[in-house]
């Protein structure tokens, strides 16, 4: 694949890494959470993360950090379709919902939306894919365990990613849809975070473009001993290894440092 096509935009899998701007409605995720409850706020956040660079914006009305209070779909429902709504009609930038629930993909893509990420990669609801079906709606698979328990921690992730993809082609969506997510914090220890983005490329064999999500995630807190609103640094220095292992998308909070620091990096490798 040299590109993907995301909402009305297409994105070059060959010569640039792009930004997913975060965007938490959420009243306890990790590092935003409460910050963007109103509607207001959220587009607000939104037109900034836009200005500063991104070229996506992933909303969650559902924190899925460790020891997460799980969320309904009814509640979800409420609090990301306003959202969703509002960028949709005030800016133009592809909108992807951050949810494994297919009642929630489901309205979110009946407004609009262009993109499902999906943390467990279509496994948790069995009709995640047919919601999908007959759209152009991009899905993103994300790795995930739950323990991390492995045999041989490279091999068994590749692994992994590749059942998630034959069933996602199985359940009728097309590969040119599909993009896949190390799962960074998902299922892992601190020492296999650390190895997943080490080897990210590997995932580059099983054809599909590739996003990575480390922003402000413990990984760089426990290698910086640093809390959350300190980790930009740790943070960009993993979107500039992700974009010398030619990772297609990096999912950050703060996307003016990390789309400077992607333009200073690509300039370098391009020189």
């Amino acid at each position: 694949m040299s590109e993907i096509k995301i909402g009305n935009r297409l994105f070059d899998l060959n010569n640039h890494t792009y930004v997913m701007g975060i965007l938490n409605v959420t009243p306890d995720s990790f590092s935003d959470g409460g910050m963007y409850l109103n509607t207001e706020a959220a587009l607000k956040r939104a037109v900034q993360m836009v200005n500063d660079g991104a070229d996506i914006i992933d909303v969650g009305g559902e924190s899925t950090r460790p020891g997460y209070t799980p969320v309904s779909a009814a509640e979800q429902i409420e609090r990301v379709m306003p959202v969703i709504e509002e960028i949709k009609k005030k800016l133009d930038v592809p909108v992807s919902i951050d949810t494994y629930n297919s009642e929630v993909a489901k309205e979110a893509i009946k407004i609009g939306c262009d993109m499902v990420n999906d943390i467990w990669a279509l496994q948790n609801i069995d009709d995640m894919a047919e919601v999908m079906n007959g759209t152009d709606v991009v899905c993103v698979l994300m790795h995930n365990r739950k323990n991390a328990v492995y045999d041989n921690f490279r091999k068994d992730v590749l692994s992994d990613l590749g059942s998630y993809l034959d069933r996602a082609l199985m359940r009728g969506i097309s590969i040119d849809k599909i993009i896949l997510d190390p799962g960074i914090g998902f299922g892992k220890t601190y020492e296999q975070n650390l190895s997943i983005i080490h080897y990210i490329d590997d995932l580059k064999d099983l054809g599909c473009p590739i996003l990575m999500g480390t922003s402000r995630k413990s990984v760089i807190g426990l290698t910086l001993d640093l809390p959350i609103f300190e980790r930009v640094e740790g943070t960009i220095a993993t979107t500039v290894v992700a974009c010398m292992k030619g990772v297609n998308f990096v999912r950050v909070h703060d996307v003016r440092e990390n789309v400077r620091a992607i333009r200073m990096t690509e300039a370098i490798l391009n020189a």
